[in-house]
């Protein structure tokens, strides 16, 4: 940044404690930007490595092997492909929240794990997020034969069992791969099934207050503002990328089961109860569950993983993974 001109150093737009953009194009994130590398985890022996999914894109994905894997058997295990939040402009998979998340799912779930870094806005605006995050689920797919580039995948995936999964902007991506899932099939079910989804704390909106949401114009003006940083072409909250009420493809979500997590004291915790109860009266056919979590705010299993709601959230998490579809 050019000291020398005051007027460069101007901000443009301030979402603190998330980010500031300035007047020369600088993006300043505030919050999201540490990173851990892989590691062979001391607490879990989940081992984690990170492989680029797309080399022209330079973008990876943070993979992860949990400890009981046997390189000379047929063992097979369920694929979870994860997308971070953050509003769709902070945060990464290499983040040490989740990181850790990572580490205790892939132990506890006993599964394989791609935790997906996909580009942000404001350098990247929305669709970009959702095309990389669908580049993703094709380079998985793309192992099906056992010839892929990641040895992990060929190795131990059971593509008759994969889950996508997200909290807050990560699953609102996750909703929008199982609809896309649903129109253009990565492969044939037969070969890659996409069986359920996870659902934590989605970031949905909408234009008109529903429940108890915040009704005040100033605090929902702020609240949009984020999701017109994110994606500045929008038609608006209405839109089906941000209200999947008014999305005529809710009825074709590409999965078999969906378990949603909301929180008491969370902002959109009326947006996950109004998601469940669309898509039960939707045309999709399949299982919805959802679970409540009591005096808790967003994504809070995130930065208080020890507590013991945040360990319930991860068995839930493992007996959805493993409940049979007998509905």
């Amino acid at each position: 940044m050019d000291s020398t001109n005051p007027e460069l150093l101007e901000v443009a737009i301030d979402l603190f404690p998330f980010l500031r953009t300035y007047k020369d194009g600088k993006v300043e994130r505030l919050m999201g930007t540490e990173i851990v590398p892989p590691s062979l985890d001391s607490k879990t022996n989940v081992q984690s490595k990170d492989i680029l999914y797309s080399q022209e894109l330079n973008l990876s994905s943070r993979l992860y092997l949990p400890n009981n894997t046997n390189p000379n058997s047929n063992q097979k295990l369920p694929l979870l492909v994860y997308y971070h939040g953050g509003g769709f402009c902070i945060e990464t998979p290499f983040s040490p929240h989740y990181h850790k998340f990572c580490n205790t799912v892939a132990a506890e779930a006993d599964v394989i794990i791609v935790s997906v870094d996909y580009r942000r806005a404001p350098e990247f605006h929305l669709p970009v997020a959702y095309d990389d995050s669908w580049a993703v689920l094709q380079w998985v797919a793309s192992h099906v034969t056992g010839n892929g580039p990641e040895e992990w995948i060929n190795s131990y995936v059971d593509f008759g069992k994969v889950f996508l999964a997200g909290d807050s902007a990560g699953a609102n991506i996750a909703h929008h791969m199982g609809i896309r899932n649903g129109k253009e099939k990565l492969s044939d079910e037969k070969i890659v099934s996409i069986v359920g989804i996870v659902l934590i704390h989605p970031y949905f909106w909408g234009t008109e207050a529903i429940g108890n949401e915040v009704k005040e114009k100033e605090i929902r003006d702020k609240i949009a503002g984020f999701w017109y940083f994110a994606c500045p072409n929008t038609s608006g909250c209405d839109d089906p990328l941000i209200n999947p009420a008014t999305d005529p493809k809710l009825g074709t979500l590409g999965c078999t089961r969906v378990l949603l997590f909301v929180a008491e004291k969370d902002f959109l915790r009326d947006r996950g109860w109004f998601y469940y109860e669309i898509l039960k009266k939707s045309k999709w056919g399949g299982f919805v569950e959802i679970i409540e979590t009591k005096e808790e705010n967003h994504v809070f299993h995130l930065f208080n993983p020890e507590s013991e709601k945040a360990k319930t959230m991860v068995k839930d998490i493992v007996s959805f993974i493993y409940q049979e579809d007998n509905y």
